[in-house]
């Protein structure tokens, strides 16, 4: 079983910043793809962000330039770099990552819990 525990969310007036982690733990051989997605109220869970195992990334249009995603390996961790936030940045952040908890087993895919992220003056 894999665990992943998300922190760093919270409220900040437009134009700030915030940091969010997702680390993963529990029973892990590789992770491939890690990434972000969030959810506001009344609209369907959209991705933010995906980092994979090589570094390659992809971003949503609304957050490239803004949002950086990044990932260390060594502590099955991913983070999300989150600048110049606005209003319509609010919302449930939730992190994925594929885990493949053994050699040769298809990847799987696990959630977290979700962060609040509220960017209102």
């Amino acid at each position: 079983q894999v665990q992943l525990v998300e922190s760093g969310g919270g409220w900040v007036q437009p134009g700030g910043s915030l940091r969010l982690s997702c680390a993963a733990s529990g029973t892990i051989f590789s992770i491939n793809a890690m990434g972000w997605y969030r959810q506001a109220p009344g609209k369907q869970r959209e991705l933010v962000a995906v980092i994979i195992s090589g570094g390659s990334t992809n971003y949503a249009d609304s957050v490239k330039g803004r949002f950086t995603i990044s990932r260390d390996n060594a502590k099955n961790t991913v983070y999300l770099q989150m600048n110049s936030l606005k209003p319509e940045d609010t919302a449930v952040y939730y992190c994925n990552a594929e885990v493949s908890e053994h050699k040769g087993w298809v990847p799987f895919d696990y959630w977290g819990q979700g962060t609040q992220v509220t960017v209102s003056s």
